[in-house]
């Protein structure tokens, strides 16, 4: 609500302090000549702090969306090369769309708008349909576009957001960002999919008669230590010590280095390979083509897939696997998520359901202690 207050000065001069509070807002407050102008001042300010597109810098008035985007990709992105690319191809859609626009009126109302352009599946154009190729006739045509993920929606989001709250923290752009009042979509819950006992065998044994003689080594690696497959295919020898029996993994998804012990076939495996080594190359998979590039094991992965008659898995459920046998063998989501490299405990409930050893003896100590 606003409130005006008439002040008179010793010389008799009137003038008219108008503050304006709303809940959840800083107070906003000035002065002017008559009471005309100090009440249409708190109305359109009142308007524009319900609205979002109030800001007390002059700044957002002065920059558009589409100088934030490029000011971003030029200092920020450099500093995340494993996203950029993905990022900014999100972020030139959000140009496309409604970089035009000064800061001051990107409100959380048109963030919204263009939530629902994402997920409908609109393109930067405007447009609902993409170049592609028609299987029938061989020509390019326009072809109509899926909806996007819930998943990529929130992708696009997050880059945008951060893209403001950079703008807010360190440029001063802006006093907040528009994008903390725009509700995110809510994922899916994570897939989990592990192979049984059964399908392991048949997974195994499938890897073993392959022709590729990398892919069985691989398999294990992953199902022993829960390892990603870019930061398998991306080992070097440097980074194995066969005598403290432990890999060290210094590029990582989430840019920590991790560690991974070796125990078991994955053990055996990998000082089998150290004996027989390449030495035109430091890599443990290295490509046959190009020694210096790692193996690309897709195909051979799923031929090995179809001839062990296992359907809807992918190289990735080996790690789900991994995850899922350690909780099944009572390890703590703290310990799962230690073993895979997560920060927090989110990733990883989802494989609570497969131990419950913990939950069982709270349960059973506190019958015994006040039931009986």
């Amino acid at each position: 609500m606003a409130n005006i207050e008439k002040r008179v000065s010793k010389d008799g001069d009137m003038t008219y302090r108008v503050k304006v509070r709303l809940k959840g807002h800083a107070p906003e407050s000035a002065t002017f000549a008559s009471k005309t102008k100090a009440k249409q001042w708190a109305e359109s300010t009142e308007a524009a702090i319900r609205e979002g597109r109030h800001f007390k810098h002059a700044e957002a008035k002065r920059h558009t969306l589409a100088e934030l985007i490029e000011r971003y990709k030029t200092e920020v992105l450099p500093s995340k090369p494993k996203s950029a690319t993905d990022q900014t191809r999100q972020l030139d859609w959000w140009k496309s769309r409604i970089g035009h626009h000064l800061l001051s009126s990107v409100t959380p109302a048109l963030l919204s708008q263009c939530k629902t352009e994402l997920a409908s599946g609109m393109q930067a154009d405007g447009s609902m349909a993409v170049e592609g190729r028609n299987p029938r006739t061989g020509k390019t045509a326009r072809q109509p576009v899926a909806p996007r993920a819930p998943s990529t929606v929130l992708r696009y989001m997050a880059v945008l957001s951060h893209a403001f709250t950079v703008a807010v923290k360190e440029w001063q752009w802006l006093d907040d960002s528009p994008m903390r009042k725009v509700t995110k979509p809510k994922e899916p819950r994570g897939r989990v999919r592990h192979l049984d006992d059964a399908e392991r065998e048949a997974l195994l044994k499938a890897c073993k008669s392959s022709k590729s003689t990398d892919l069985y080594a691989a398999v294990v690696l992953a199902l022993s230590t829960g390892a990603r497959l870019m930061e398998l295919m991306s080992l070097r020898w440097p980074q194995v010590d066969l005598q403290r029996r432990v890999i060290t993994l210094t590029e990582t998804k989430n840019g920590e280095i991790r560690a991974l012990p070796l125990s078991g076939k994955a053990l055996e495996l990998v000082a089998a390979r150290a004996k027989v080594r390449r030495i035109d190359t430091d890599l443990l998979f290295p490509s046959s083509k190009d020694p210096k590039k790692p193996k690309d094991l897709h195909g051979p992965f799923s031929t090995a897939l179809k001839k062990a008659g296992i359907q809807d898995f992918r190289w990735h459920d080996l790690r789900h696997t991994t995850a899922s046998y350690l909780a099944m063998n009572g390890a703590t989501l703290a310990e799962i998520a230690e073993v895979l490299g997560h920060k927090t405990l989110a990733m990883v409930k989802r494989y609570a359901h497969l131990s419950n050893a913990h939950t069982v003896r709270v349960i059973e100590s506190m019958n015994a202690k006040f039931i009986g």
